[in-house]
């Protein structure tokens, strides 16, 4: 396995030599060429995860190879190499789809981080390629995004459980996805065609606990105008899905202990036990162990529960998965609501990974949806719209500004942070900062 595969452009054959070189030994497998007519003529672009290309070269320049690839493989991220004077150029590729430009002479170390954030985005895109074609319905990929080795372990479990008649309790913070992976556990196994009853414990009042999980008879109380089947006997060749089980009152534990254990409930107002088909599935965002050593949960409840359970990672412990994760939401977001979708910047990736995401799963979906629907606020202090001034020069130092400010709030302000990621020297950096009026935004 290679960190990718490079095409790198440029007339002159040294530094084709030394790119190869440099890159190799960084991991990269590289095809350098001074001819771009004659490397295109006999690419396969499946074959390639970045391009390189220099701006200026005889007979094809590099916005000449940018425009190739935007026509024949627009997913291949294209990286130009710029000379002084070429900046304005680059400007212009740039907006036309360019992934990133070094000016020569480029660092050969910030070259290598660029083309890991372009070949990152470059299997984003075949992931999610991959995720639509795959079969709509019972795909654990499709249901469970993600490459990390949490959740492969995860999905690993599923498909082992899925098909075993066992009860089992699914731990994890709000918003890591404890209900999707019951329903694979049902939508995969042999009670797939059985209902799934998804019963949230702390949405039901006490008082009316009983009659909606176990049923009733008519006239067991007042209001009681007919019979009605509990929701555990309504499941009956399915799963039940307990939800937030911790907030179960402990007077009503020890009647769902014995639904579990015997399986069977007495629907209130009768003397008759009913037999229930059912396998349950449990969900719980705190420790039940330690709630049970605390006395506010059934130790037997727990024990009876927890013969299997799998524990949800939260999202800063799998933040591989995160780039994946929001696009995928974001493209989902754009078909609903019909909207152009969105690509995922560097600047994009390099903040969602840096993130909390204290809500998890659910806070990253909220969020590529309210970016799809255009309703992302941009933080205070962007640079001001040019008014007036539309020079070349006015241009390039509104752009400028942009990608020095978009640096900073990236690396928390940090000017030897932002510094690298923008190939700078700090110096250099400080002075741009202080020239667009930038400090307040540096620490």
């Amino acid at each position: 396995m290679t960190r990718g595969a490079i095409l790198f452009l440029d007339d002159e054959i040294e530094l084709c030599r030394a790119a190869e070189e440099w890159l190799g030994v960084s991991g990269f497998s590289v095809t350098a060429s001074t001819d771009a007519v004659q490397a295109l003529d006999r690419l396969d672009p499946g074959t390639v995860d970045c391009v390189v290309t220099d701006v200026r070269m005889p007979a094809m320049s590099g916005l000449d190879v940018l425009a190739w690839f935007r026509n024949h493989a627009p997913e291949v991220p294209v990286v130009l190499l710029t000379g002084h004077g070429d900046v304005t150029l680059a400007v212009e590729a740039m907006r036309n789809g360019a992934h990133d430009f070094l000016e020569k002479p480029y660092d050969a170390d910030h070259l290598v981080a660029v083309l890991d954030r372009a070949i990152e985005r470059r299997r984003l895109g075949r992931e999610l390629e991959r995720l639509r074609h795959s079969a709509i319905g019972n795909g654990l990929d499709t249901r469970l995004v993600g490459q990390s080795p949490a959740i492969a372990a995860l999905r690993h479990s599923i498909e082992h459980l899925a098909d075993v008649d066992v009860d089992v309790l699914i731990t994890g913070e709000t918003g890591t996805g404890k209900e999707v992976i019951a329903r694979a556990l049902h939508d995969l196994g042999g009670r797939a065609k059985g209902q799934f009853v998804a019963i949230n414990c702390a949405a039901i009042p006490e008082s009316i606990f009983e009659s909606e999980i176990f049923g009733h008879a008519r006239g067991a109380f007042t209001g009681a105008i007919g019979d009605r089947v509990g929701k555990f006997e309504f499941a009956r060749g399915g799963t039940v899905f307990l939800d937030e089980i911790e907030s179960m009152p402990l007077a009503l534990q020890a009647k769902v202990l014995r639904a579990l254990q015997e399986r069977l409930v007495e629907p209130l107002g009768t003397n008759a036990t009913r037999p229930i088909d059912v396998r349950f599935i449990a969900a719980s965002k705190v420790d039940l162990r330690a709630e049970s050593e605390a006395g506010r949960f059934r130790a037997d409840l727990y024990f009876r529960l927890a013969i299997v359970e799998l524990a949800v990672p939260p999202l800063r412990d799998r933040r591989e998965d995160i780039p994946l994760l929001y696009a995928r939401f974001a493209a989902e977001a754009a078909q609903r609501f019909n909207l152009p979708a969105r690509d995922l910047s560097r600047a994009d990736i390099d903040r969602l990974t840096g993130a909390g995401w204290p809500g998890n799963v659910r806070e990253l979906k909220a969020e590529a949806e309210r970016n799809a629907l255009g309703l992302r606020t941009p933080p205070s202090g962007d640079p001001a719209p040019r008014s007036g001034d539309d020079s070349l020069a006015a241009r390039v130092a509104h752009f400028e500004a942009g990608a020095i400010l978009q640096a900073l709030r990236d690396s928390g302000g940090s000017t030897a942070l932002a510094a690298d990621r923008l190939g700078l020297a700090r110096r250099t950096l400080n002075e741009k900062i202080a020239r667009y009026g930038l400090r307040e935004h540096a620490s």
